[in-house]
Parts: structure tokens; C-alpha cells; sequence
């Protein structure tokens, strides 16, 4: 089996602070630290899950982001992926949704072979869960939402478990299919030893260049001609054949017009002990209070 997974490189909402956002409204990323999106990490562990199932899978990573979302892939690979895509290009920069699915499409498109396409639900510095659907309708593919766990494929047919408001149901669909993994589905596996000193030296073109920079050499460059699997294959916006003014900004009708960082804080508190008496007074100040009753 061909299987992409789609994985984004995140700011840590954990750490939103004053200057997370520019004024054009985009995130400012080089202001907060960068992570493997969550839900994301879920939707390569069942990608891996697949390869070990049926040999001779291959499980690529497509990325879009500044050159060191570069390491989104890296820690693919540190799990268990064979390769990964990194888009990027500044024409891609301040991309909502729309843009962000259509140029995804697009590199999905110049990979051209494929037989599964999964990703996270939603990204944690958008929690909009609309990328995944997007990329499905403009690849004309049929979708599976909130998956939990991919249950058995047979005969081009996949059978995946997804969770919904009232329970959990089971969804039989052919392939190719786009599916989005939810946060409760099996969290992925840690990095492998041997893996990490296989794929410790991947780079992308934008990497190698930056340390290159100023008549440096590039360290160990034989191993990116000996190996070819080091090097990260990077596209920008002519390299998958995209239109300029469908991609980042230009492309995207959503503007985010503020970024705030709410803090809840205690105002009082107070100590109660087991006694029926205690007891008794804080069911009566919750009824007061209109909090219970």
C-alpha cells in the first residue's frame, strides 16, 4: 500500500503569549515553540500500524511550513515513515484552510500514486477540522471523520472505527479514502535507536544551504549522494504546479482579526471538612447560589 499522512508543524498553544500574533493577523511561529501537531502523531501511528500489517507498505510524510518544519519529518522517520514532502515556499505563508488544502492537493496530485491519505482531525492552532475534508473534496475522494482505529482492509476496502456524538460506529469504504484521526485514537510510538542514527543527518535543500552559508561545507556531504533517502525532498509553489494567488495569503478569505490569551485565576477559596454540619452549609450557599437546585 501507498499511504501519505499529512502532518503540520504547530506553535505550542500552551505558550501563547503577547507577540503571537503579527499585525497582517497571521501567528507569529518564530515567537513560540514549535511541535508535532497531536492529533497527528495519532494519524501516523495508524499508518504505521498498516505497513507493519501489509509488507512492503510505504508511509510518506507531506508537511507544509517554513524550513524547519523539516523536522516534522525527521521525527517521521525517527518512527517508522520511509520519505516525506516538505512544502515550502514563502508564497504559502499566512495560508487559511482553503489555501492550506489546495496546496496540499496539489503535491498530493504530483505524488500521484496512493492508496490512503490520513491525517490528524484538526490542528491545535486552528482546531477547525476542516483541512482533511477540504483536501478530500478537492482530490474528489470519499472521507472518514473522527477515526479512532482502523480496523481491517480487504479486497480495496477499508473498515475503521470513528467515534460520534453518542457512541462509536463502524464505516466500510472503498479505497482511495482521506482519513482524519481523532486525539482518542492510539497515541504513536516513541522514536526508534536505530532509526534516529539511520535518519539523524536528513536535510532539505534550505537546510543544507543555511549551513553552507558563508563558503562553510556542508558536513558529511558525501552521505546525501551515497544516501539518498537523507535528503528531504523539498517543492515550492512551481514545483506542484500550483496558482500563485490560490496559495498562503492571497488564497485565503479567512483573516483572524485577534489572538487572546485568557488566564483564569482563583478568586477565593475555602476549606471544608467531612463534617455532616460543613456539608450541609455548602449544599445550602450552591442552592443560594443558584449553582445546584
Amino acid at each position: 500500500m501507498k499511504i501519505i499522512v499529512l502532518a503540520k508543524q504547530v506553535p505550542d498553544t500552551r505558550n501563547v503569549g503577547k507577540d503571537a500574533m503579527k499585525e497582517d493577523g497571521t501567528v507569529n511561529r518564530i515567537a513560540l515553540p514549535a511541535i508535532f501537531n497531536p492529533e497527528d502523531l495519532n494519524a501516523l501511528e495508524q499508518a504505521l500500524r498498516i505497513k507493519e500489517r501489509f509488507p512492503g507498505t510505504t508511509v510518506t510524510v507531506l508537511t507544509m511550513g517554513p524550513e524547519r518544519a523539516a523536522e516534522i519529518i525527521r521525527e517521521s522517520l525517527y518512527r517508522g515513515a520511509d520519505n516525506g514532502y516538505l512544502l515550502t515556499d514563502r508564497a504559502f505563508a499566512g495560508a487559511d484552510t482553503l489555501a492550506t488544502s489546495y496546496a496540499l492537493s496539489m503535491a498530493i496530485r504530483k505524488i500521484g500514486v496512493y492508496d490512503l491519505i490520513i491525517g490528524g482531525r484538526q490542528a491545535i492552532d486552528g482546531d477547525t477540522a476542516q483541512v482533511g475534508a477540504q483536501v478530500a473534496e478537492k482530490l474528489g475522494l470519499p472521507q472518514i471523520t473522527y477515526a479512532e482505529e482502523i480496523l481491517s482492509i480487504e479486497n480495496d476496502r477499508i473498515n475503521v472505527r470513528r467515534a460520534i456524538t453518542d457512541g462509536v460506529e463502524t464505516v466500510v469504504c472503498p479505497l482511495p479514502v482521506v482519513i482524519t484521526v481523532n486525539g482518542s485514537a492510539a497515541s504513536c510510538r516513541p522514536r526508534n535507536a536505530k532509526l534516529i542514527q539511520k535518519y539523524k543527518r536528513a536535510l532539505g535543500n534550505l537546510e543544507k544551504t543555511a549551513i553552507t552559508k558563508d563558503g562553510n561545507e556542508l558536513p558529511y556531504a558525501a552521505l546525501y549522494e551515497k544516501n539518498p533517502y537523507l535528503n528531504i525532498i523539498e517543492w515550492n509553489v512551481a514545483d506542484v504546479n500550483a496558482e500563485v494567488d490560490q496559495c498562503g495569503l492571497s488564497g485565503s478569505p479567512t483573516k483572524v482579526k485577534k489572538i487572546q490569551s485568557i488566564v483564569f485565576q482563583t478568586k477565593e477559596n475555602k476549606t471544608l471538612s467531612a463534617s455532616d454540619q460543613d456539608i450541609e452549609a455548602l449544599i445550602v450557599e450552591l442552592v443560594n447560589n443558584h449553582a445546584i437546585g
